[in-house]
């Protein structure tokens, strides 16, 4: 039986977590804005700022959540992380604070899955601790995200790893301590077997930048953006450098994405929540027409239409949660919650675009300055509709899910012909 009822106990987590992330991290939003500040270790002030709040969350049993127990984490189970994203989904400093940020949640779950033990104490315990930050280094500029087309490739070399290839749209690696790269190894094998994961550290002789490349809502800076080209010009790694064996890169990257694209829609919610809540005090707070916003039908119209499609998303998000919980616990198949994690990330992009716009045009001229957060939520739409996987790959997944387990009608006509059913019918009753 699927069940979302909530205990005491945890409720009083999430009501801390709230009035945390309200009088807390959204502050910090504010002081220390742009897209890569939270990740930008070397920033004294900052990191000033955000230490005693994580000491707070670490108080309150709440640092790191993301891990099970076996990882070495709290063991929450994704539908109580499901409630927790939503909250830390309204600040882009809150996951950060609360120590599950991407990519370091995907990177630490393989880390800890698949890594060594002194990887861990080199690599994992600092990513934990939040001392250090990582970068998932996988899409290529002749790409994208089709692994069909990688070119960047790795070979031994005695007792090393050579890489050799490009890089891009590496997200967050110029403040990153480490990258984990994905790598053709195996040529020859079918497309499954092909690739492997390396741990490569950034100061490895051999990286190149080619550049940081800027997104909307970016400033126009001549060095600022945080999603990097990146070259491996014959970088060596020891051969230990691997997590996992040789091309089982696709293993390992599943391990991490589908948790990854749950928790991007669990957080989404939490946007979403905080667009409808801009949209319902504008409503109470503005007059037009001689009477307030919220008794025009239109308003009222628009309101509505995004409190019950943030409702049906939440749910989808939930149930897909409790699928996911209930395959780790092995009361489902392996791979069982695949499809709804495609239908939270098809869902997620069209849910905040409809529920972002709506509260845009609500606020009228100031909806499009950057004077509320409406303007940054906006321009980080496209990104969201692209991030671990275009929504088209997704919507492709779910029909080939379906369509595998349809059968074609056994006559001429559909099997829902009414005239056909109608003789079946009456031939079964003459």
């Amino acid at each position: 039986m699927i069940d979302f009822r909530i205990e005491p106990e945890l409720q009083a987590k999430l009501d801390w977590m709230a009035q945390f992330v309200r009088d807390e991290c959204e502050p910090m939003d504010l002081l220390f804005p742009g897209h890569g500040a939270p990740y930008d270790v070397a920033n004294e002030e900052s990191r000033a700022h955000m230490k005693p709040r994580q000491d707070r969350v670490k108080a309150q049993g709440l640092w790191g959540c993301h891990l099970g127990a076996e990882l070495g984490g709290p063991g929450y189970g994704q539908l109580t992380l499901a409630l927790m994203n939503e909250i830390l989904g309204r600040s882009y400093w809150a996951p950060t604070v609360f120590g599950t940020a991407a990519p370091d949640t995907g990177n630490s779950e393989i880390l800890a899955m698949f890594g060594t033990d002194e990887q861990k104490a080199r690599f994992l315990k600092p990513l934990m601790d939040g001392t250090i930050v990582s970068t998932f280094s996988m899409t290529e500029p002749q790409a994208g995200a089709d692994p069909k087309e990688f070119t960047c490739r790795a070979w031994q070399d005695g007792d090393e790893w050579v890489i050799e290839g490009e890089k891009w749209f590496s997200s967050n690696a110029r403040y990153a301590a480490f990258l984990i790269v994905m790598v053709v190894t195996n040529p020859e094998n079918p497309l499954h077997g092909r690739m492997s994961m390396l741990i490569v550290p950034t100061d490895t002789p051999g990286i190149e930048f080619l550049r940081h490349s800027q997104t909307m809502g970016d400033s126009k800076g001549a060095d600022d953006g945080t999603h990097a080209y990146i070259r491996y010009n014959k970088v060596r790694v020891p051969l230990d450098a691997m997590l996992g064996g040789p091309g089982e890169g696709f293993k390992v990257a599943q391990a991490r994405l589908g948790g990854g694209r749950v928790h991007h829609a669990m957080r989404t919610v939490g946007k979403c929540q905080r667009a409808i809540d801009m949209m319902l005090e504008r409503a109470v707070s503005r007059r037009t027409q001689g009477k307030p916003l919220g008794e025009h039908q239109f308003v009222q119209g628009a309101i509505a239409d995004s409190i019950i499609e943030l409702e049906q998303f939440r749910l989808l998000v939930l149930k897909t949660a409790w699928i996911i919980d209930e395959v780790e616990a092995g009361r489902a198949p392996h791979g069982g919650a695949r499809t709804h994690i495609a239908m939270c990330k098809v869902q997620m992009a069209k849910v905040y675009h409809d529920i972002v716009q709506r509260a845009i045009q609500l606020h009228g001229s100031l909806g499009v300055t950057l004077e509320t957060p409406l303007a940054d939520m906006w321009m980080g739409l496209p990104s969201l509709a692209l991030a671990d996987g275009p929504t088209e790959v997704h919507k492709a997944q779910v029909a080939k899910a379906y369509l595998k387990n349809a059968a074609p009608a056994p006559g001429l006509f559909p099997s829902e012909h009414i005239p056909t059913r109608l003789a079946a019918i009456r031939a079964r009753q003459s």
